[in-house]
């Protein structure tokens, strides 16, 4: 395969190469450092204790395995498409790309009901002292409606909004990293008599979704002015430091939150950690810090499955209401069927829950990536060792992860995930391309 996916628009993507290395790296960061880990380090915790270190190491290990695949592919088939692209060139089999391309988009769903839910979580605690589900149901509620609004405003908007949101959380974090180390007591990292075996693969799926939001850098190749260097790059700085303020978070909230702590407040436990080292002050700044993170990536989210919903309503991956624009800005009618549907999830299921589901369909979207750069690897000039590795390894924490759930009879988050894979094989399966349909206007 020799061409690009979008190769119809390749003249309109040479005129625009803008970003660098540093760019393509930030848009990684700032989709990482997110709900990801100010919703989930808690969570990770309360199963593995003072191992949670080692838990975002080895997800992070898996995570840069991941990100060579997609620096590979994004290099030699620069787009905007991103992933739903690189089915469309490692598959052949247009079922196979359609359902895949639609997993994706569910998974994006469930991240926002995810996110959402993360920030509901922060602001009631911050605004009445309480993580009382009502409170954090109507807060999150509240921001997927404005914020989608926000979105229908222009993609200029959104992009001015996120590069001072991620700004914020990152200067902010660093100052509570810096603090936080000088009151880590070490005797706090062994909270535990025993970790299961499965209880740390089920960690570790988790803190894999803390990594995930790598995948949207793909998207930005098609800005860059050489690819093939910088994507790689780009990736790995992006990966890699991220993984290292994931491990020196971890040694600073377990080394300063007491056991009962956490599990009474495992949904916040970032901002838990810093009341006893910077008193009611340092817990409200890591909680502000922690509602910018969550409205960013809400922003990232929604931008991103306005547009990838629209592209596939084009193509007749999905139904024709993804394209016909109902309101202001670019919204479709599709797009306010999803948005009920988040809010069906944000509202009814609980943040570890939402974030068992989302971990897993992003474990099976980000091995179909693999396969996709597995197939095309000589032309992407991909090193067949580290692509097997990285695809045994992701993999090898899939199964573990869905073992933890059967042996923890979480038969609801099961149900769901078997619903999502369902419906979208469904659909990939029924629904078939088609040459033209009505353009949004």
């Amino acid at each position: 395969m020799s061409e690009s996916p979008n190769d119809d628009s390749s003249s309109e993507l040479l005129s625009k190469k803008h970003i660098g290395i540093f760019g393509v790296a930030s848009l990684g960061i700032g989709s990482m450092v997110g709900a990801g880990v100010f919703a989930l380090l808690g969570q990770v915790a309360l199963d593995v204790r003072g191992e949670t270190w080692l838990v975002f190491l080895v997800s992070g290990i898996s995570a840069l395995f991941s990100g060579y695949s997609y620096a590979r592919l994004s290099a030699h088939y620069p787009s905007r498409g991103g992933v739903t692209d690189f089915f469309r060139v490692g598959f052949s089999q247009p079922r196979v790309e359609r359902s895949l391309a639609i997993l994706y988009m569910v998974t994006i769903v469930i991240t926002l009901a995810l996110i959402a839910k993360a920030f509901g979580a922060y602001c009631a605690h911050v605004l009445h002292q309480s993580i009382d589900s009502n409170w954090v149901n109507l807060y999150a509620s509240v921001i997927l409606l404005v914020l989608t609004v926000v979105n229908l405003m222009g993609s200029k908007v959104v992009g001015r909004v996120e590069l001072v949101l991620v700004t914020v959380k990152l200067l902010i974090l660093f100052v509570f990293i810096f603090v936080g180390a000088a009151t880590l007591k070490p005797d706090m990292l062994s909270m535990h008599d025993e970790i299961h075996f499965s209880s740390f693969f089920s960690a570790m799926g988790l803190a894999f979704f803390a990594y995930s939001g790598y995948g949207l850098m793909a998207s930005a190749a098609a800005d860059v002015e050489d690819p093939e260097r910088d994507m790689p790059r780009a990736f790995m700085l992006a990966i890699g430091f991220v993984m290292f303020l994931y491990i020196v978070l971890s040694f600073v909230v377990l080394g300063n939150v007491t056991a009962e702590a956490l599990v009474e407040y495992s949904d916040t436990a970032v901002a838990q950690a810093a009341e006893p080292i910077l008193g009611t002050f340092g817990f409200v700044m890591v909680s502000i810090a922690a509602l910018v993170a969550t409205a960013s990536s809400i922003t990232a989210n929604i931008f991103s499955i306005v547009n990838v919903t629209k592209e596939m309503g084009a193509i007749g991956t999905l139904p024709n209401i993804f394209c016909r624009r109902v309101g202001m800005g670019g919204g479709t009618q599709g797009l306010y069927v999803l948005l009920v549907v988040i809010l069906f999830l944000t509202n009814f299921l609980n943040l570890s829950a939402i974030a068992d589901v989302a971990s897993a369909t992003f474990l099976m979207c980000y091995l179909a990536v693999f396969i996709s750069s597995w197939r095309v690897r000589h032309e992407i000039h991909a090193k067949s060792w580290i692509l097997a590795c990285g695809f045994i390894l992701m993999m090898l924490i899939f199964i573990m992860f869905l073992g933890s759930m059967v042996t923890s009879q979480k038969w609801v988050e099961l149900g769901i995930l078997c619903l999502a894979v369902l419906a979208s094989v469904a659909m990939g399966w029924k629904l078939h391309p088609i040459d033209a349909v009505e353009k949004i206007k």
